[in-house]
């Protein structure tokens, strides 16, 4: 049987990965306040939670890309769904700090894989006028499963399981609810894998691919002989000046992104005083963040329709962001909530659409023999801005720490100490600002370093 536009099919599962990898993510997120209190953990110990796993994170884009590279896409992103589901279920019996650290770490090395996993999915099965539309719409699919996390696990966190469902409380005790979410979160990924399984083959080996698709495949630009190349070398790899542009490209806006993951609803519930069971009012900035995810790849594609090298179309979409960006430091010093969504809104949709462009950048000056590790050595860059982003704004949002400092406070200490220093205390109104400046400089640093001179050769068809 053959499926018409079966490359949109593929990337439709991609798309579902992508809304259960950030629903699992944002678990721990929605139910901050009730799993801290429950648990007795202080801003610090959630930051280092959060820092424990974006560093289990960082380590996986290391190993995850060159694992895509060497076993293909089809069976590593299967091993990172259930891996990180079967983690995610394991959430549900932690008792404290450190056995929900020891499983977030986990969480973070099964998470990361499907980012690598999906770009060369999509270099497998999209001509490049259409990859920043593709990488746009399943990156729409974290935003959603952002959005849709505080639906589902609020109410389950909130369910009176002790009176309606006491078999269910009689199995986990205190804290019934939020453990029941986390079960049933992880439970979605072992539905998955079904589809995945029957669908997905490479484009030369699918059974259900029609010849006119294939032949679009393999339409518009073409790579040069270099793809018959064997994978680079880690030596190679490092050497290639566009990773390293990047990298500090990525290091340096991502955790602008973390930020609205992982800290905002904090923020309107402390700053705000956004009660936690009003907090599913994040759908909006998720539904901004999918928005961007979607405008950007379809802009920098349509110009790349329009006769612009993907390169220029992308770095133009990026400088337009970069415009919008310097906007932030009005989400925390306007009055009235209403407002603070608009500019939030406004913030994370150019930081979505900035997303989408640089990572579709990667997939158009990385040769394809080595795609999945050069994004996985990229996206680490991501992940070691978000730690940095984490400890800064504990510090700002805590001040001194009156626990024993554990060990990632001391590593960090020594880093950062006298940064950590100069905002303790002063709440999230100095990171607001620093946001502002963070794309811009990014961009002026990508150009400078001539991303556009390094792209891989091509050959245009018509």
């Amino acid at each position: 049987m053959k499926i018409k536009g079966m490359r949109w099919w593929i990337v439709v599962l991609v798309f579902l990965a992508a809304v259960l990898n950030y629903v699992d993510r944002q678990t721990l997120s929605a139910l901050a306040p009730t799993i801290q209190k429950d648990l007795g953990l202080d801003d610090r110990d959630y930051a280092n939670i959060l820092n424990i796993f974006l560093i289990a994170y960082t380590l996986a884009y290391l190993v995850s890309g060159k694992l895509v590279d060497r076993i293909g896409t089809r069976k590593s992103t299967l091993l990172f769904v259930v891996w990180w589901s079967m983690s995610n279920i394991a959430t549900a019996w932690a008792q404290g700090m450190r056995s929900m650290s020891a499983i977030r770490f986990s969480l973070g090395l099964g998470e990361a894989g499907i980012w690598p996993a999906a770009s060369k999915i999509v270099s497998e099965w999209f001509p490049s006028r259409e990859r920043a539309l593709a990488i746009g719409f399943y990156t729409m699919g974290a935003t959603i499963g952002a959005t849709i996390a505080p639906y589902i696990v609020i109410p389950l966190a909130t369910y009176d399981f002790a009176g309606n469902m006491p078999w269910v409380n009689s199995l986990f005790g205190h804290g019934t609810g939020w453990r029941m979410a986390f079960l049933i979160t992880g439970f979605l990924g072992f539905i998955w894998v079904i589809p995945w399984l029957i669908l997905y083959r490479k484009p030369q080996e699918s059974k259900f691919i029609t010849q006119e698709e294939r032949e679009l495949i393999e339409d518009g630009i073409v790579e040069s002989p270099e793809t018959t190349e064997k994978a680079w070398s880690w030596g190679k790899v490092l050497s290639f000046k566009p990773l390293w542009l990047l990298l500090i490209g990525r290091l340096l806006t991502d955790p602008v992104w973390y930020f609205y993951q992982f800290w905002f609803a904090k923020y309107l519930n402390t700053d705000r005083a956004v009660a936690q069971a009003d907090l599913t009012i994040t759908w909006v900035v998720y539904a901004a963040a999918g928005v961007g995810s979607l405008a950007g790849g379809w802009f920098s594609g349509l110009l790349i329709k329009r006769g612009m090298s993907p390169v220029k179309a992308r770095l133009f979409v990026m400088f337009g962001c970069a415009c919008l960006t310097p906007l932030s430091p009005l989400i925390a010093s306007v009055s009235g909530l209403p407002l603070t969504m608009v500019f939030t809104s406004i913030a994370v949709f150019a930081s979505l659409s900035w997303l989408i462009n640089i990572s579709a950048l990667i997939v158009d000056v990385s040769p394809k023999h080595s795609l999945g590790t050069i994004f996985s050595v990229v996206a680490a860059g991501s992940t070691i801005g978000g730690i940095i982003m984490n400890m800064i704004v504990a510090a700002m949002v805590s001040g001194p720490s009156s626990k024993p400092a554990g060990f990632l406070d001391i590593g960090f200490q020594k880093l950062l100490g006298p940064l950590l220093e100069m905002v303790s205390g002063q709440g999230y109104g100095p990171w607001f600002v620093a946001m502002a400046f963070l794309h811009p400089i990014a961009l002026l640093f990508i150009w400078l370093g001539g991303i556009s001179r390094t792209a891989k050769p091509t050959i245009a068809h018509s």
